[in-house]
């Protein structure tokens, strides 16, 4: 499978610093299947150019949310295939304890937010839970599972031909302290992104700005190489940039990553990006 992200940051980025390599959309990432099937994980503002880039050759897409977080669903309104009759459109995501998915996402498809009703879309449009087993989406499996973030919020994994991506984009991985018994049962997001081929993560932070932020659901350069050392990741994308970084400081955390999880090759994600999985 390719991985193209289209958009890499977390939070609403138009008022951070400017940046020429890693962008400054937020989360959407295009996954393509070696048979043609288009998944894309998240709907920041990065969805509204992969829409465009996308043509008239695709008929089913598959949208993957996290959660409804404005930074990931901003862009959905503004995606290009929704206005398309003949395209279908498959949006899975978490529901909540008291609404299911099409509430959550009505309240954004409709005013004052947004001047067209999710009814009224011209696409065949159909809402989904987000998969707890895995399931077929064309040539991909994808399976989704609870994460520890403000709200509900799920990570994702996807497999292909032996190979695969987990993708858990907003993530405070609760590692606990050094020494407990090896038992990866109780650690966030463990089962998705174990051995996998290519890790898309949460690395918002350096550790001095995660001290000021516990409980905001994001990672730490600390804490996801941690994590990647303990699930085994062959490749990590450090993923979710902070909207106040810009390209040099986003560099250093990096850099910094990489320093505490040897023997993994790690990159920050940038727009424009592909990496074959």
């Amino acid at each position: 499978m390719k991985v193209t992200f289209w958009g890499t940051r977390g939070s609403i980025a138009s008022a951070g610093p400017l940046t020429e390599r890693y962008g400054g959309n937020t989360a959407s990432v295009q996954v393509m299947g070696r048979d043609g099937t288009c998944v894309v994980l998240d709907a920041g503002t990065g969805i509204r150019g992969l829409g465009y880039a996308l043509g008239d050759g695709v008929h089913r897409i598959d949208i993957l949310l996290s959660h409804l977080h404005m930074d990931h669903i901003q862009g959905l309104g503004f995606f290009g295939p929704l206005f398309e009759p003949d395209v279908e459109v498959h949006v899975w995501g978490p529901p909540s304890a008291t609404l299911d998915l099409r509430g959550r996402l009505t309240r954004y498809f409709s005013p004052p937010l947004f001047p067209v009703r999710l009814r009224d879309l011209p696409s065949r449009v159909e809402l989904h839970n987000a998969p707890e087993d895995l399931t077929a989406i064309g040539g991909l499996r994808v399976v989704s599972a609870t994460v520890i973030h403000p709200g509900p919020t799920v990570g994702y994994r996807i497999e292909e031909d032996g190979t695969s991506l987990a993708y858990l984009p907003d993530h405070e991985p609760a590692l606990g302290p050094i020494g407990l018994p090896d038992d990866p049962a109780w650690i966030s997001g463990f089962e998705l992104a174990a051995d996998a081929s290519l890790l898309v993560h949460d690395a918002q932070y350096f550790p001095d700005e995660r001290a000021t932020r516990v409980g905001w659901g994001h990672s730490s350069t600390i804490e996801v190489a941690a994590f990647a050392r303990r699930v085994r990741a062959r490749r990590l994308a450090c993923f979710h940039h902070d909207p106040a970084h810009d390209d040099a400081t986003i560099d250093r955390l990096v850099t910094e990553v990489g320093d505490a999880a040897p023997g993994i090759p790690v990159s920050g994600a940038h727009e424009g990006e592909t990496l074959e999985v």
